[in-house]
């Protein structure tokens, strides 16, 4: 379907559901908005990505020392948290894993505003691949098997708790943060973006793997809702 006000730019099966990208225009925000929807529920929009902003601002300032820094972020998504990333110019590299081929696909085609952005910086790299099952094997980088990181940024399900796959489930366990908290450089930055409040549970085992461990609310305006939204970024500091 396509008109003046609404347009989608793709659609794909994936492993996980229908996944489908959607440009229209808002009149009440007078601007063009950017949607993922996954089957008939929506995944993300560009009215509000202030808490994707945040995760990297967020992680960044934890980041010792003046660089080069190398950065992984697993979930591309609409790709703030990424171009964010690259806006800093102590980072050395960056390394966007992305399980969709369809997403990464919509920024090499420049179909979503970050996708220039992304794909012309030489620091940054799309990679396809499972997060969850590359942070339990060799690591991010295909090329460096075993590559530690300043920092590692994740945006991909809805919480902890709240899943886009069960599969995922074993990440969010004390013995998966230990393995991710492996490919992390000594004083590295592991941060996360979850859409429920701060969770007493999973924070205190980040607490056993790492140093420092704090529980960020992201508060903004929600116009679909009306009313004000927040989100939370986990940030934890020096893995033990």
């Amino acid at each position: 379907m396509v008109s003046a006000r609404f347009e989608e730019l793709d659609w794909r099966q994936t492993p996980i559901g229908e996944i489908s990208l959607r440009r229209r225009w808002d009149p009440t925000c007078a601007r063009e908005v950017h949607e993922i929807k996954l089957d008939d529920e929506f995944l993300m929009s560009s009215l509000f990505t202030q808490a994707e902003v945040e995760l990297a601002r967020l992680a960044l300032a934890r980041i010792r020392g003046d660089g080069p820094w190398d950065v992984v972020v697993g979930g591309l998504g609409l790709g703030c948290t990424a171009a964010t990333v690259l806006a800093e110019p102590k980072v050395g590299t960056l390394l966007v894993v992305e399980a969709l081929e369809a997403v990464i696909d919509w920024h090499t085609w420049r179909l979503l505003p970050t996708g220039e952005q992304l794909v012309t910086d030489r620091r940054c790299r799309l990679v396809q691949g499972d997060f969850f099952a590359m942070a339990a094997a060799d690591g991010f980088d295909p090329k460096r098997p075993r590559r530690q990181f300043d920092a590692i940024l994740v945006d991909i399900d809805h919480s902890p708790d709240h899943l886009l796959h069960p599969g995922h489930g074993d990440f969010y366990r004390p013995a998966g943060l230990r393995r991710l908290a492996a490919h992390l450089r000594p004083a590295g930055v592991f941060a996360l973006w979850s859409d429920d409040p701060p969770e007493p549970r999973f924070t205190a085992a980040l607490s056993d793997l790492f140093t420092t461990v704090e529980a960020e609310t992201v508060r903004f305006r929600n116009p679909f809702l009306e009313q004000e939204s927040a989100n939370t970024v986990y940030v934890a500091v020096d893995p033990r």
